[in-house]
């Protein structure tokens, strides 16, 4: 039995105050349309995928149908219902269609399935869930009835359907030039065609992404991580930061180089991944670290975290003296190069503590601290 799956992709979601199609938003994890695809990929029974998109969104649509042979698309129209109706024009041959908003990408293997078996056995499976609220029917803000909430359901996506019979009921409402806008889904397509839908499984997890805050409870994997480092002025020594030699008589104090922008920014990748700290990783009572270059220490920090994707760095340098700002984007450069980031996903910045605290300068016995906020993800 063929079946494939329509993704309805061609929307604008502005309601989301995105000012682009929320369905390629990403919170670090992939977009909201690769949580729906993955879960429809992932599904045995369906043997292809085809995604509607708007003409704004093309090209990112055709990167997406490049990852697999199972995705097709079909251009959007200004309306669901036109959508629909390219998109099984374009699924032609196939037995069972499902029908489902790419806004929805908490939708389950259970989900699909049901509406699959439900659609084999009666010709539809429409995923719904008992209404718990109690409805009004108002009419200019005025009450006018409450309808008996135990035959209410809230109709959700997939909805699945034998080809034949949705495609024809498709057909007869276009022919009949019904206004589009009477169908808020497909299942009402099939009532007004006078086939009454049936129910499937639904889930109160499986929402549509509609609102803000609906955005914030898309899943995350995310760990934060905090470092931070410190090192007194020495006579005699390099001062490196970020991997950076900067011009100033001092240098810093310390078993390796020194470096304590790159000691920070370590230090914040192992907590957050829970791993020991540098000090346990890389011991001052080891002569195998005397003079190391912190830049190879990172290195091999980011060889143990390999688990993890770093999505964003945010360090800032304490320091009194020397002037940091005409280095900061050399630092920037080397560290996103050792990282293997782009050098908009580390920022640097620089402050002085106004003479205060252990951040003096070197005739003051000062010296230089850095601190780090790191974002991974798995």
């Amino acid at each position: 039995m063929k079946i494939t799956a329509i993704i309805l992709c061609a929307g604008s979601g502005s309601r989301t105050g995105l000012g682009y199609n929320k369905l390629f938003y990403n919170n670090g994890l992939g977009t909201v349309l690769d949580l729906t695809l993955t879960t429809f990929l992932s599904c045995e029974r369906v043997g292809s995928v085809i995604l509607t998109y708007s003409k704004k969104d093309k090209s990112q649509v055709a990167e997406i149908t490049k990852t697999s042979d199972k995705i097709t698309a079909a251009l959007g129209g200004a309306t669901r219902f036109e959508s629909v109706n390219n998109a099984l024009k374009a699924s032609k041959g196939c037995d069972i269609v499902l029908i489902h908003d790419g806004a929805r990408p908490f939708v389950t293997r259970e989900i699909i399935d049901s509406a699959i078996d439900s659609a084999i056995q009666y010709g539809s499976g429409i995923s719904a869930i008992p209404v718990v609220d109690t409805i009004k029917v108002t009419q200019n803000g005025i009450i006018k009835s409450t309808p008996d909430r135990s035959n209410l359901y809230s109709a959700q996506t997939p909805q699945a359907f034998r080809y034949d019979l949705i495609s024809q009921a498709y057909n007869k409402a276009t022919d009949n030039r019904q206004p589009s806008t009477n169908f808020t889904d497909d299942a009402s397509v099939l009532e007004w065609y006078g086939t009454p839908p049936r129910l499937s499984l639904g889930s109160p997890d499986n929402i549509k992404i509609t609102s803000p805050t609906d955005l914030a409870k898309l899943p995350s994997n995310c760990k934060i991580g905090l470092g931070y480092d410190v090192h007194r002025f020495a006579k005699d020594r390099k001062l490196i930061l970020g991997g950076v030699q900067i011009p100033h008589p001092f240098g810093l104090l310390g078993h390796s180089d020194a470096d304590v922008l790159t000691h920070a920014i370590m230090d914040a990748l192992l907590s957050a991944t829970g791993l020991p700290d540098i000090g346990v990783l890389f011991p001052d009572t080891d002569n195998a670290y005397k003079g190391a270059d912190s830049i190879e220490l990172l290195k091999k920090v980011t060889q143990k975290v390999t688990d993890f994707t770093i999505v964003n760095i945010s360090c800032v340098i304490m320091a009194q003296a020397p002037k940091l700002s005409p280095h900061i984007q050399k630092m920037r450069i080397k560290l996103a190069d050792t990282l293997n980031i782009k050098i908009d996903q580390i920022n640097i910045s620089a402050t002085t503590t106004e003479g205060l605290g252990i951040t003096a300068t070197a005739d003051q016995n000062g010296g230089i601290a850095a601190s780090c906020n790191v974002l991974i993800r798995e």
